[in-house]
């Protein structure tokens, strides 16, 4: 009996704990669902805020006007003004018959054929669905009347660019055929000055009157405080005629220090400029830098005919014991960036990359392989010193500090430098005459990529190599990028081994732009409006 009770009674128990078992195991489930209701329900409250709040941030700050400054403002007329703005946003408003892209190459803007029948004569056909902004149609006579304009006006930036032309004839309706008077092998970049129209200054007065373009955006309005400009949606680019910035406001400051002032107010929204101190004017907080290479080039020409320098590897460890990377920071303060090549200012034909960069023991083991030895500090041969004199212009103060660092860093490797600091006229003199065993210089590189005055027979270097002539030969009759590519590439090579010439640095050009400025900006030397049509203002 004890033990029949004792089994009952195990049986009621189990049977009442499972039932405990049910009621806590339904209890969770409802708990869960209850907890995962209030979840969905909090989610979906917080997505809704997030898509309202999308709404409402696409909807405010959408801003699709564009602020710009102009300091010394002239004239908008682009073949008239010197105020490197309206040269910058000219292709935007007035367009040439060639333009250039990120890397200075050549692409078909208002022309669509270009070809070159000899050394003297080009082809240039022209787009047959181009209107003036004042639905004028766009035809050759205003080519035409814009290179014989430009010719009457020798102060005009692009004055040099129609010198050369002697005539030209119209071969049909949108067929030109232009002769040259000299050759010109570069003469298609030649051909990036903005096309003016020929029907509207028949009755107008042409230094007065506001002209119409062809481009992205056109003129509205040009008063004593600002110029406007809007969208001119009947552009014959329709690949990219969908900008989002719908107008373009331009405020004239009369001096630099109110354009830079009015830029730290939030008046404006970009500053193109080659002033490296501007965060000492604009600050250094809110605002995004777009540094790119300019096109002022510093370089050391090396005589090749000097008895010490007709020695390659002399130049070659010259090349290497100089260390452009102190130079730019100590004494450039990094105003300026290194150089190794004429054409490292963002060309298509240059490879990103340094070359000849600074190395004493390479350098060393260059001349002690050629028999020179280091006795005393100074590197010897045969009875001679490596003692070179070092020309400059007196009157440029950045140039000489780069000579005597240059002095200070070959003295410290053995070479012996003397400094000729000599007046401007003396130093044309030795430019001209090549009068030097060293001399400091410098050039302003040109849109297109010509090596003839440092490459070509008669050169500043006196440097003299078959193969490079006849590369250069092979360059300026082609027109062809795969095969300038390849040539360029193996003069570059060539150059590098023989180190006639010496890179040193290059100046800095810099894109100032709000943080509330969206878009793809990528700036150069030929202006920083590019992809202008994925700007926008938060």
């Amino acid at each position: 009996n004890k033990t029949y009770n004792i089994i009952i009674w195990l049986r009621k128990g189990t049977k009442l704990k499972m039932k405990e078992n049910k009621f806590r195991i339904l209890f969770i489930l409802i708990v869960l669902v209850i907890i995962g209701f209030a979840i969905f329900k909090i989610y979906g409250r917080n997505t809704q805020k997030i898509s309202e709040n999308e709404l409402r941030y696409e909807k405010v700050t959408m801003i699709t006007s564009l602020r710009l400054g102009i300091a010394e403002y002239d004239s908008i007329n682009p073949l008239i003004s010197k105020n490197k703005e309206i040269i910058n946003m000219s292709p935007i408003i007035y367009e040439p018959l060639f333009t250039l892209d990120k890397q200075y190459q050549i692409q078909d803007c208002l022309a669509k054929e270009y070809s070159k029948l000899n050394n003297y004569c080009y082809i240039i056909k022209i787009r047959d669905n181009v209107k003036w902004q004042d639905n004028t149609n766009f035809t050759l006579e205003d080519v035409i009347f814009t290179i014989d304009k430009i010719k009457q006006l020798p102060n005009s930036i692009y004055y040099n660019n129609v010198s050369n032309i002697k005539n030209v004839e119209k071969i049909d309706y949108n067929t030109l055929r232009l002769n040259l008077s000299a050759e010109d092998p570069w003469f298609q970049f030649k051909l990036t000055f903005p096309i003016l129209s020929n029907t509207q200054y028949k009755t107008q007065d042409f230094l007065k009157t506001i002209p119409i373009g062809t481009g992205m955006y056109k003129i509205t309005k040009d008063n004593e405080n600002n110029i406007e400009a809007e969208k001119n949606n009947s552009w014959w680019n329709i690949e990219i005629k969908n900008a989002k910035i719908e107008k373009l406001k331009i405020y004239k400051y009369s001096s630099v220090g109110d354009l830079y002032n009015n830029f730290k107010l939030g008046n404006i929204d970009l500053i193109n400029t080659s002033n490296t101190n501007i965060q000492e004017y604009v600050g250094t907080i809110g605002i995004n830098l777009k540094e790119y290479q300019g096109r002022e080039y510093i370089y050391l020409a090396l005589n090749c005919d000097n008895k010490i320098l007709a020695n390659k590897e002399v130049r070659q460890a010259m090349s290497y014991f100089i260390d452009k990377d102190t130079l730019v920071s100590k004494v450039l303060n990094n105003k300026y960036n290194v150089s190794d090549f004429i054409l490292d200012y963002g060309s298509y034909l240059y490879k990103e990359e340094k070359r000849n960069s600074y190395n004493a023991k390479k350098a060393k083991e260059i001349l002690e392989a050629t028999g020179w030895k280091l006795n005393y500090g100074k590197w010897q041969k045969d009875g001679k010193y490596i003692e070179l004199n070092l020309a400059v212009n007196s009157e440029d103060e950045t140039r000489v500090k780069i000579a005597e660092s240059i002095k200070e860093q070959l003295e410290d490797a053995g070479i012996k430098i003397y400094i000729n600091k000599v007046s401007l006229s003396t130093y044309n003199s030795y430019l001209k005459n090549k009068d030097y065993d060293i001399i400091l210089t410098g050039m302003y590189n040109s849109y297109s990529p010509d090596l003839n005055t440092l490459y070509a027979e008669n050169n500043l270097a006196n440097y003299k190599n078959e193969e490079i002539f006849e590369t250069l030969t092979n360059i300026n009759n082609t027109t062809d990028r795969t095969i300038l590519k390849e040539k360029y590439n193996r003069l570059i090579e060539i150059s590098q081994e023989d180190v006639p010439y010496i890179g040193l640095c290059r100046n800095k050009n810099i894109m100032v732009c709000s943080p509330n400025l969206i878009g793809e900006i990528s700036p150069n030397n030929y202006t920083c409006y590019y992809n202008i049509d994925t700007w926008y203002r938060q």
